[in-house]
């Protein structure tokens, strides 16, 4: 049965294809005038109403509310259910197809699962990194919320636009957004769930980007939750999908749909602990560079994340900003005993982080109770050998950055001055100094 746009389109079109007048469609306890006020789209019929309409007009109530056949409709909600579950295990790629699938398929039938897919389409670009495209489809369905509300919630796509332009470089903007979106929480008082949690980490990395040394909204959020524990749900959440898809195999949409909402609920709760353990993290990192008597607080962030985090990537991340705690102290042995755990940890993956641990490693061997300049120089060449290795982004600019000053004061002014060129080229910028651009283009020496 093919759909048109609203629901007062569809009771038109199917009381004249049945040669009915709005007088007799209307019979016996409701008025013609008021059949006009739904066809125009004036008045939206109660249930009660919708479904003595789809009696008399020979169409399930379904259709008539929603614009498709019950069996369609479920099948939608299964596909975007199972594309979600494909975003939340990490895989992208395959989510963007699946919910570009069904905004090609439904677009036509129901324009409220129509905007929740190109919701999550949206989502799968910005979780490929392809910010560009990510923005584009934020903006349009920021438009789309405003106009129709009961489609979607503008708020969290303003926080996603507020990711996006902070990973664009796009500080201002992600600022203005970020403040929006707070003012709305703060008008619901509202520190609990996805919401708040995304929005806390959003503020947090635009603060970091910006050299600011708090976020008292994320502090806020974090307060309202102090009792953070991690719970691995990888198992539970891969169990219930396959029986989703089992489900949905053996013609039992309704039972595919119910189990596929179960690991959902599932990976809910992980990803708000997850968020919650990354703004006690980043909390952390921003207190760390705040002035000497705020590193007092670091620690007791840094446990609640720890008590959180179930990977090691993340792990390690707090090792890290635990060993520059200690730095901070001169304690260079914890610092190095730290250090050294988060690298067995990372397992010698090339990433930020374990870049980041030879940096602190170069570090306390500078700031010991005798610096050694030497053994300092060889963390920080290894650090940069590791860092040639990472993809460009603005977490590897700041690695980038912070050798530069540490090969600085070394003594090492050649790997000083590739390091900079090499924060601007991850940025995307070319280097403008005389002094830098004059230097060669290779990788920053790493003998």
């Amino acid at each position: 049965m093919p759909s048109l746009g609203s629901l007062g389109d569809r009771v038109r079109s199917l009381r004249l294809s049945r040669r009915l007048s709005q007088a007799q469609l209307a019979g016996p306890g409701l008025s013609d005038s008021y059949i006009s006020l739904i066809e125009s789209g004036k008045r939206t019929p109660t249930t009660v109403v919708a479904r003595l309409l789809a009696e008399r007009l020979g169409c399930t109530t379904e259709y008539l509310l929603h614009g498709v056949e019950p069996r369609q409709r479920i099948d939608a909600e299964l596909g975007l259910r199972h594309a979600e579950l494909e975003l939340f295990n990490g895989n992208p790629a395959t989510a963007e197809e699946r919910f570009a699938e069904i905004v090609k398929t439904s677009a036509d039938d129901s324009a409220a699962i129509t905007a929740l897919a190109k919701l999550g389409h949206a989502r799968a670009l910005e979780r490929r990194g392809r910010i560009g495209e990510a923005v584009q489809e934020y903006e349009q369905l920021r438009r789309e919320a405003v106009d129709h509300p009961e489609r979607l919630a503008e708020l969290p796509i303003v926080i996603a636009l507020c990711r996006c332009y902070r990973r664009a470089g796009d500080l201002m903007r992600a600022r203005e957004l970020g403040t929006a979106a707070l003012a709305q929480m703060e008008r619901l008082e509202l520190v609990y769930g996805q919401d708040a949690v995304d929005l806390g980490v959003a503020l947090i990395a635009v603060a970091s980007d910006l050299g600011e040394h708090s976020v008292p909204f994320a502090e806020r959020v974090l307060a309202a939750t102090p009792n953070v524990h991690g719970v691995a749900v990888d198992v539970k959440i891969g169990r219930l999908w396959n029986a989703s898809l089992q489900a949905a195999e053996s013609e039992d949409p309704a039972l595919a749909v119910r189990l596929a909402d179960e690991a959902l609920s599932a990976g809910a709760y992980s990803r708000v602990t997850e968020g919650l353990a990354q703004i006690a993290l980043g909390l952390g990192e921003l207190a760390l560079r705040a002035e000497p008597a705020v590193v007092d607080r670091v620690p007791a962030f840094i446990r609640t994340a720890q008590r959180a985090f179930t990977r090691p990537a993340d792990k390690a991340r707090c090792l890290i900003v635990l060993a520059r705690v200690e730095v901070a102290r001169s304690e260079s042995a914890q610092a190095v005993s730290l250090a050294n755990e988060a690298i067995a940890l990372l397992n010698g993956s090339e990433r930020v982080e374990t870049v980041s641990a030879h940096i602190v490693l170069g570090l306390a061997h500078l700031v010991g109770a005798g610096p050694d300049k030497a053994a300092a120089r060889s963390e920080l060449t290894s650090a940069a050998q590791l860092l040639n290795q990472v993809p460009p982004s603005r977490e590897a600019a700041k690695a980038w950055r912070e050798l530069g000053d540490l090969f600085g004061q070394t003594g090492n002014h050649e790997a000083m001055v590739a390091a900079y060129r090499s924060a601007l080229r991850s940025i995307g910028l070319r280097p403008s100094s005389p002094e830098i651009s004059t230097a060669p283009t290779q990788a920053v020496p790493t003998g």
